[in-house]
């Protein structure tokens, strides 16, 4: 979680209508597409690399990354089917895909799915904060529970500021430290091998036991969850025919550079590698500072995070009838009328909601491979696959058939295996 939605693009990456010219160079866009993907879930590869080895967990990785990129590309040629047959005026969403291809319950499981994988990432997010602080802060009694009510009012507050522009230098800041993270991870990681602080091979290549491999793969997922933003950061090139092609350099990057951190975090601590790879780092001034500025970052972007679900419970708040007549009897006096104040409500409603869930969650390594084997997989190989499948199947050789069935087959293996999993695990 990731994921995705939880950066504010580099620029506005939806036009107006499907035919719209965006804007952005190809620079712009790499720059777009890791901003939208490379989130807080890279910070447990290093102990998803501890369950399956690093061996197997390169692997995952890779495949993870390969598999997403390649739906990623089936979803942008269902939007383009659809809009050549003018089936739907106006910028198509995955949510309109799901429309055209199933009706109204295709629309319905798919925004619901969004909104479960939103959730799920603001609850990672605020688990990740609560671990943090307390591995900061080790001479306090709090718990992480503790830490996150604690937030609660900050972030009911900063939900009710309208602009989302005004978080984006803090989504820049928690960028910022992640990468300083991950190169004190790497540093950690030579220094010891140079001194001899570890062998080779003491760290296992595959996991013997073959149960680690889905929550391995259900964490490489959900680094990747970043799906919801495929069809708007293609509409956003301003050469939409490029786009494979700087996708497809994107995301070797990123998967180059998860590879590497998720293995030198394990190299460099074994088996006491822990869920948040920072939580491993000496403790000193400069690892404090690294820690208390990420979790200022993700304080200041959560509000990001959670802007998508409060659109879906605010347009169904919309369409309730006693709501209306409160914003029609406050016509005139908008801004501190009833209906603002429902506004409100269902916005504080809902972070002490998420706050609640995540006080329940046992740790953010396990959690995240749960949203990413369940909502992630079916957001990222399931639906696009079947999407591809239903608007262009009478087209489709019998080799991209049979291979969109089986991305979607072991998708849903995956889904529910990994959730099981993941639930034993638990």
């Amino acid at each position: 979680m990731e994921k995705n939605s939880e950066r504010i693009p580099l620029i506005n990456p939806s036009p107006s209508s499907s035919t719209t010219e965006g804007r952005a160079s190809k620079f712009q866009t790499i720059g777009n597409i890791i901003v939208s993907i490379v989130g807080t879930g890279v910070l447990g590869l290093p102990f998803a690399f501890r369950v399956a080895g690093w061996l197997a967990g390169s692997l995952g990785v890779i495949l993870a990354g390969f598999a997403t990129f390649y739906c990623m590309l089936l979803l942008v040629q269902c939007r383009d089917k659809s809009a050549s047959e003018n089936k739907l005026q106006g910028t198509i969403t995955y949510g309109d895909l799901g429309y055209i291809c199933i009706g109204k319950p295709g629309r319905y499981l798919t925004e619901f799915l969004i909104f479960i994988s939103q959730c799920g990432g603001s609850v990672a997010y605020l688990v990740f904060i609560g671990q943090n602080l307390v591995s900061v802060f080790k001479g306090q009694t709090f718990s992480v529970a503790s830490y996150i009510f604690l937030l609660v009012p900050i972030e009911i507050a900063l939900s009710w500021i309208g602009s989302l522009s005004a978080f984006s230098p803090f989504s820049i800041f928690a960028d910022i430290c992640n990468v300083l993270a991950m190169g004190f991870v790497v540093k950690e990681e030579i220094e010891r091998a140079i001194g001899g602080g570890f062998s080779f091979r003491d760290r296992k290549a595959i996991a013997d036991n073959l149960g680690g491999l889905p929550f391995a793969g259900g964490m490489a997922v959900f680094c990747f969850e970043g799906f919801g933003m495929t069809l708007a950061l293609e509409q956003s090139m301003k050469e939409r025919n490029t786009f494979p092609k700087v996708l497809g350099m994107a995301f070797t990057w990123i998967t180059l550079m998860y590879v590497l951190f998720g293995s030198f975090g394990y190299l460099a601590y074994g088996d006491e590698t822990k869920d948040i790879i920072t939580l491993n780092l000496p403790n000193n001034w400069t690892a404090t500072a690294v820690q208390i500025g990420l979790c200022l970052g993700l304080v200041f972007t959560f509000p990001i995070m959670v802007h998508p679900v409060n659109e879906i419970l605010e347009g169904k708040l919309k369409k309730i009838m006693w709501f209306q007549k409160l914003n029609n009897n406050d016509a005139e006096n908008s801004i501190t009328g009833l209906g603002k104040l429902g506004t409100y409500t269902s916005r504080a409603v809902l972070i002490i909601g998420l706050a609640v869930l995540a006080s329940y969650v046992p740790g953010f390594g396990i959690f995240a491979s749960l949203v990413g084997s369940t909502v992630c997989a079916l957001i990222s190989f399931v639906l696009p696959a079947s999407f591809h499948l239903t608007l262009l199947g009478s087209s489709l050789s019998l080799w991209q058939k049979a291979l969109d069935c089986c991305i979607l087959l072991c998708g849903l293996i995956f889904a529910a295996y990994g959730t099981y999993n993941t639930i034993v695990g638990i």
